[in-house]
């Protein structure tokens, strides 16, 4: 058995590659980061850290053409900023179907792109294909991609189109992060190589919706965030 992990340097698939790692060793798991034309490079920086970290073989694919013309604010194209509210202000001011960190069918497009992947670099083997999507990103809808329905389609779109050789593993489909946080620090995930903030520079703005979702799960398990121990924001 071989996995996969659609690794994007943060909290949440970092955990997945500490899973997989824990289960299987590195010599049979890898990591791929699609870039999609990101705001900033520091995601891909961490993803690349952590692989060194944990001594698995890592992979990047640029697609970024794809994305070119979507406005949304995790994109470097987008002429918007970044919200600096939670999840919660964002859906009340504007409505879920309208949040600014959507990317159209990303999920979707990084899926499909690992699974081709992984079934050319394992040819003989049957393998696990790691996902850190969480029960947070679907509350009220808010991210489609991110829906038990969702990935239980790709799920099944995956396992037919690989011969049954590829299954999607999302593990924390009905964890919260606070929860993700907890299976980590028993694994002694390295958080403190892993980037979540939507903007760049050197620390995390502190403000974005995902810098505090981060933030309060750490908080809720009496942790300091490991990657803020030299930030003062």
């Amino acid at each position: 058995m071989k996995a996969v992990i659609l690794s994007s340097g943060g909290l949440d698939s970092t955990t997945c590659l500490g899973i997989a790692v824990d289960k299987y060793g590195s010599d049979n798991v890898s990591t791929v980061l699609i870039f999609y034309g990101q705001r900033h490079a520091r995601e891909l920086d961490s993803a690349n850290q952590v692989a060194r970290y944990y001594g698995v073989s890592h992979y990047e694919f640029d697609v970024s053409n794809v994305m070119k013309f979507s406005n949304s604010t995790l994109l470097s194209s987008s002429k918007q900023s970044v919200a600096k509210s939670s999840y919660a202000d964002q859906m009340k001011s504007s409505g879920m179907n309208k949040i600014g960190t959507y990317v159209p069918f990303r999920n979707g497009l990084m899926l499909s792109i690992a699974a081709s992947f992984a079934d050319g670099l394992y040819k003989k083997d049957d393998i696990e294909l790691y996902i850190g999507v969480h029960k947070d990103d679907v509350v009220a809808s808010a991210y489609a991609d991110c829906s038990t329905s969702f990935i239980e389609a790709m799920a099944s779109a995956i396992s037919i189109g690989t011969y049954g050789r590829i299954r999607l593993i999302a593990p924390f489909m009905d964890n919260t992060k606070k929860e993700i946080v907890r299976v980590g620090l028993d694994l002694k995930v390295p958080y403190h190589l892993t980037w979540s903030c939507y903007e760049g520079g050197q620390k995390p703005c502190g403000k974005c919706a995902t810098c505090i979702d981060r933030a309060k799960a750490f908080a809720a398990n009496n942790v300091k965030d490991p990657a803020l121990i030299d930030s003062q924001f």
